[in-house]
């Protein structure tokens, strides 16, 4: 270890570039002589040790953050994860989240993946991550990426941060905004697992299938009806956690597809994506 003098002032500077803390940017200079950039090096590979360190910890709190292009045309999603509510209530930690977001609208990358590869300043978003694992003291991920491109993007962002929704419509008109806002809440508090029953995965359905005829054979029901009664209970399913087919939380008289319809004939929820905590 070098025995170069470091002053407060040195330290300070350190500290105002990374955040991390008096004695950590202390020992950073230290340990690369003085040399800011060395520094700054030395606090990424330390926020790098500790996220192995802590890689079996669980993240379940944080911040989502959901972002619309100026045009509408285009919307993300980004959840960056931590351990504790404290955390995620800090508005550095809040900020920087925004930021992801904001480099994630910009970039559109197709993964998260790529995502973590983008710019940040001089570093890119995985690195400044990872610096962020050491600062904080805990773990820290950038864990989920969603991304919609459409003629119409609308965004809600539910429950101080814990989850955010981005919905596409097919037209776009300043009067559907409001028809947008709701369907994105109905996703929220509803949680539907896929747009349409098309789009729910075949295993799931496949699950759906024998769950539904095992019920009806421990109900004493005859095999031959077996099959017929589980497509209902599919049926069931598809109105209970596909988007489109939910019945309306506003007015239960109509499912979102209705009421989409009820607004213009022609406007139609073409996608949505759901991210929240947890």
């Amino acid at each position: 270890m070098s025995d170069i003098k470091i002053t407060a002032s040195d330290v300070k500077k350190l500290r105002d570039i990374t955040g991390a803390g008096m004695m950590d940017c202390k020992k950073a200079l230290k340990e690369s002589n003085g040399d800011y950039d060395k520094a700054v090096e030395y606090l990424r590979k330390k926020g790098q040790k500790v996220s192995a360190k802590r890689a079996d910890r669980d993240a379940n709190e944080g911040v989502v953050i959901a972002t619309i292009s100026e045009d509408g045309s285009r919307g993300v999603v980004v959840k960056l994860s931590s351990e504790t509510d404290f955390v995620a209530k800090n508005e550095d930690f809040i900020n920087l989240t925004k930021e992801f977001a904001q480099i994630a609208l910009d970039t559109f990358p197709d993964s998260l993946e790529e995502l973590l590869q983008a710019k940040y300043k001089d570093i890119t978003v995985g690195e400044k991550v990872a610096e962020q694992v050491g600062i904080i003291g805990e773990k820290i991920e950038l864990a989920s990426y969603e991304k919609i491109e459409a003629p119409m993007v609308v965004s809600y962002i539910h429950m101080g941060n814990k989850a955010a929704v981005i919905v596409g419509l097919n037209k776009k008109d300043d009067s559907f905004v409001e028809v947008g806002k709701n369907v994105a809440m109905q996703a929220a508090a509803m949680k539907p697992i896929a747009l349409d029953k098309d789009g729910v995965d075949a295993s799931v359905v496949e699950k759906e299938i024998e769950i539904g005829k095992e019920q009806a054979r421990n109900e004493g029901k005859p095999e031959e009806m077996l099959e017929r009664i589980a497509m209902g209970k599919l049926n069931k399913f598809y109105k209970e956690n596909t988007l489109l087919n939910q019945a309306y939380v506003k007015d239960n008289k109509k499912d979102i597809r209705s009421y989409v319809k009820s607004v213009d004939k022609d406007l139609e929820v073409i996608a949505f994506k759901h991210v929240k905590l947890g």
